[in-house]
């Protein structure tokens, strides 16, 4: 796969340059040692050339095969969008993003790798960025390669990617403000190997919500994360007295027809890792949700 920028500024080194456009080291190692290729105006040069104004840049990367671990899986995607370098997807309730233990096939992952397969890609390395838990559905983006994944990355800790979910909470909703803010720590909980909890030697956590309905002891609430701790909606709204409705791991209300946490992946923006343009995704909530 080839990229190509034009250079802006005079008497900057290329190892500078390629920082400058999200080249990391070790992607530049990859490049050194697995085939790739560091061209200035079409000759071949190393990360010392220096460079001038108008200098066209250009980096061949080589391909990446597959997995050969991860195992494809039938299944058909539900694609909102794609490109060469991004596959945004509607996941399902009941699928796990990745292989695991308990779940060693059928994941995204599984199901990406077989649609991939399909397509006859040079580039069957699964890239996840971002993750949704078994039961969450809504929008997962894949990377297509790991230039882009890590791109992506860059975009997940400066919080340029955008991620907001739905989800339907039971219990003391009347406590509930049109918007707030849940910032509390969360860590393991030690009874557990899966559970997480509030507690004070938990990593910073912070969620924000806006009320859209109230029924009742049932509300409807948009949320943004601020961070991406495991479990970290399911754990804020518990300790909020308000669980979300199906989810018996963290106190959900079994009684209302939902048997997993109704949590869903709404809406991602996000500015696209090679042509900056901003991407605005939106996915509609699935039956099981929609009980207003």
């Amino acid at each position: 796969m080839r990229f190509t920028w034009t250079v802006k500024e005079d008497a900057i080194l290329l190892r500078a340059f390629l920082k400058q456009m999200g080249v990391s080291k070790k992607l530049l190692a990859k490049l050194k040692f697995q085939g790739g290729t560091l061209l200035v105006n079409q000759k071949e040069r190393t990360v010392r050339h220096s460079l001038s104004q108008g200098d066209v840049v250009s980096i061949i990367i080589p391909d990446e095969g597959e997995h050969e671990t991860v195992l494809p899986y039938p299944s058909a995607l539900d694609i909102v969008y794609e490109d060469q370098h991004l596959l945004i997807v509607n996941k399902l309730a009941g699928v796990a993003s990745i292989p695991s233990q308990y779940h060693p096939n059928g994941t995204m992952a599984n199901r990406v790798k077989y649609y991939y397969n399909q397509k006859k890609y040079v580039n069957r390395v699964i890239h996840i960025v971002t993750r949704l838990d078994r039961d969450t559905t809504g929008l997962m983006i894949f990377a297509k390669h790991g230039f882009a994944h890590a791109m992506m990355d860059k975009q997940l800790r400066s919080g340029e990617l955008q991620k907001y979910y739905t989800a339907l909470v039971s219990g003391e909703v009347h406590l509930l403000s049109e918007t707030g803010r849940i910032e509390l720590p969360i860590g393991r909980d030690l009874q557990s190997i899966i559970k997480r909890q509030v507690t004070t030697e938990g990593q910073y956590a912070l969620t924000e919500y806006q009320l859209k309905r109230r029924q009742e002891e049932l509300a409807l609430v948009d949320i943004r994360l601020h961070t991406g701790r495991t479990h970290q909606i399911r754990v804020h709204f518990e300790a909020v007295g308000c669980p979300l409705l199906g989810d018996s791991m963290y106190g959900g209300d079994m009684t209302r027809g939902i048997e997993r946490q109704a949590l869903h992946c709404t809406r991602l923006l996000l500015f696209h890792p090679f042509t900056h343009e901003l991407l605005e995704f939106n996915q509609p909530l699935p039956p099981d949700m929609s009980i207003f």
